[in-house]
């Protein structure tokens, strides 16, 4: 770069410089187009390539690397400001012709490479995952492409928790939850919050602690039982799911494991995908778990009746990992028999003269005879005529079903506790660490509890008020349902529950208490500076004269619609600022999930 050229030219130079050397660099380059993202992500994380790759260039080295002491130190947020500017490459990540498809990063089609990888727009990026009442129906947003990566930083920091309550026998039989003055390693959690922005906080404390991960994530199906939003597209349902693995991964123990419920919908896209943030090698099964018996409408359509779901299973590390080979014993084998077909065999013997006892003994030799002691569970569940594994589906009469256990509506795609203590069991010790950050009604949970192991949830719906934590004092009463009976179980217990602090919240009771129109326009000011808004809101057009003709309520509405509902929760370097009024009690134990001293 020669001296005294005018600033223009010299950042021209600098553009095509730097855009020669990354165009050499197969892993920043897709179908000819430059990866911007893929650029910035690798300079945040000061990946090697790069830094290498930049070096070899005399007017890259000049601008962005400063000798300090003798040693070169490279400037990522000027390198970062520099390749994010729209004169670089404008909108380079979002021109790909296709919405999804399988490449190698080199353009090659599949069949000229061993190698999968997939590839779609937006999957360095970061996805929240709209999951609230108000979210539904909405775009999603990828946070990479309106955030700069120190606000994706910040997004991420941990967070401040508020309504710690301690629920144990006495708090359960009392309906009185106990405050939390300190958080034990021990202690079981429940967490309601943005499960990416949990799992982050959960870092801070379990970061290669937890020994097995079970998850039952929205399918993409377009009606997901979840309530989560359902206007996931293809590649956004993949970044939502790639953002919370990765964090998945860091919160593994070595030897621990994942696995993942899915249907068809996604599954085989989520397989290559794990099979990069698990590596291949780590892959353990494809479980095939058949749901049941079929009936009604499913069966009317002209094709195979689908009849099962898949669990994905991997390790942390193969080489670490400890399976621990289960069997279905002889006493849990269903019967041969069932209550129609032993009615029409009683029925028969008895037109053939048998008395009622010599009946009863024959079916009960019939029901049993020929069987083994005991039968090894395979990856295809509930397909051998040992095996008995439905779902709750199908299994309508079940006082499992958190409908019938609690008097509450019906949950679609709750899953049996016995489906759960199979997992648990053949991967985990009693006193083990199991997660599950989709926990919905609490299915993982009252497992893992009923079977003597720590467990963590997270779930950010309504519904954990209504649902989860009933369940889980039942549990802790002694309830019977599930596989309370198969293991003996009396009851006993407990766990802590705790809330993301939303940022938001103090702007919506100011809003709730104001009394005027005066007030709740300080507190639009204060809003506009705050930057805590809907990706949507577009306050260029917020009409002042307008606004300050509307009704009160109305303007009070306005205002909390400008709100963004979803995140920004308070991070924990903001836990004593007055204008969040984080309680004492709740300062306290959020210092102690953290391990920091008072």
């Amino acid at each position: 770069m020669k001296v005294g050229q005018p600033n223009e030219v010299r950042r021209q130079n600098l553009l095509n410089d730097l855009m020669e050397l990354l165009r050499t660099e197969e892993g920043f380059v897709s179908d000819g187009v430059i990866l911007k993202n893929a650029v910035v992500d690798a300079a945040m994380r000061m990946e090697h390539k790069l830094l290498t790759l930049l070096l070899k260039a005399e007017s890259i080295k000049a601008h962005f690397f400063a000798e300090v002491d003798g040693v070169l130190v490279f400037d990522k947020v000027l390198f970062q400001d520099f390749v994010s500017n729209k004169t670089f490459l404008p909108d380079s990540y979002t021109s790909f012709r296709n919405r999804i498809g399988l490449t190698n990063g080199r353009s090659n089609y599949l069949s000229q490479s061993n190698n999968v990888v997939l590839e779609w727009p937006y999957k360095d990026c970061v996805l929240e995952g709209g999951m609230m009442k108000e979210d539904r129906g909405r775009n999603e947003v990828f946070w990479n492409t309106t955030l700069a990566p120190d606000d994706i930083t910040r997004l991420f920091e941990p967070k401040v928790l508020t309504v710690w309550q301690r629920w144990d026998s006495e708090a359960v039989v009392t309906d009185k939850p106990k405050p939390v003055k300190e958080v034990l390693d021990d202690d079981n959690l429940l967490i309601k919050g943005n499960n990416l922005l949990a799992l982050h906080s959960l870092k801070e404390r379990y970061a290669g602690k937890v020994k097995l991960i079970y998850i039952d994530p929205p399918y993409n199906t377009g009606n997901d039982g979840f309530r989560y939003n359902d206007r996931f597209n293809h590649s956004a349902w993949l970044t939502f799911m790639r953002n919370r693995l990765l964090v998945a991964r860091d919160l593994l123990r070595q030897d621990g494991s994942i696995f993942v419920n899915m249907d068809f919908n996604e599954v085989h896209y989520l397989k290559v995908l794990m099979d990069e943030i698990f590596e291949r090698k780590n892959f353990q099964r494809e479980i095939i778990w058949r749901i049941g018996w079929v009936s009604g409408y499913k069966t009317n359509g002209n094709n195979y009746v689908r009849n099962h779901d898949t669990v994905l299973f991997y390790s942390k590390d193969k080489d670490k990992f400890n399976f621990k080979k289960t069997h279905i014993d002889k006493k849990d084998f269903p019967d041969r028999f069932n209550s129609k077909e032993v009615k029409i065999l009683s029925d028969h013997l008895a037109s053939n003269g048998l008395s009622r006892q010599r009946i009863k003994e024959f079916l009960s030799l019939a029901q049993k005879i020929g069987l083994p002691d005991k039968y090894p569970i395979e990856d295809t569940w509930n397909s051998s005529k040992y095996d008995e594994l439905n779902s709750i589906a199908v299994m309508s009469f079940s006082g499992e079903k958190v409908s019938k256990m609690l008097g509450t509506d019906e949950f679609n795609g709750q899953k049996p506790e016995k489906l759960l203590k199979r997992i648990i069991e053949s991967s985990t010790d009693k006193g083990d660490l199991v997660l599950d950050f989709f926990i919905g009604t609490g299915t993982t949970a009252a497992a893992a509890h009923k079977l003597g192991r720590n467990w963590i949830g997270i779930e950010q719906m309504d519904y954990t008020h209504n649902q989860t934590i009933p369940r889980m004092k039942q549990v802790i009463k002694g309830g019977q349902t599930g596989i309370s009976k198969s293991v003996d179980w009396k009851g006993g217990g407990s766990f802590v529950y705790a809330e993301l602090a939303a940022s938001n919240s103090a702007f919506a009771d100011r809003i709730g208490a104001a009394s005027d129109m005066d007030t709740l326009q300080d507190i639009h000011t204060s809003m506009k500076d705050s930057g805590y808004l809907r990706y949507d809101v577009d306050m260029s057009r917020f009409d002042e004269q307008k606004f300050a003709n509307l009704p009160l309520n109305d303007a009070r509405q306005v205002l909390m619609d400008c709100l963004d509902a979803n995140h920004f929760y308070v991070n924990l370097d903001s836990l004593c600022d007055e204008a969040f009024d984080i309680s004492d009690e709740d300062a306290s134990a959020t210092r102690s999930f953290y391990g920091f001293t008072e």
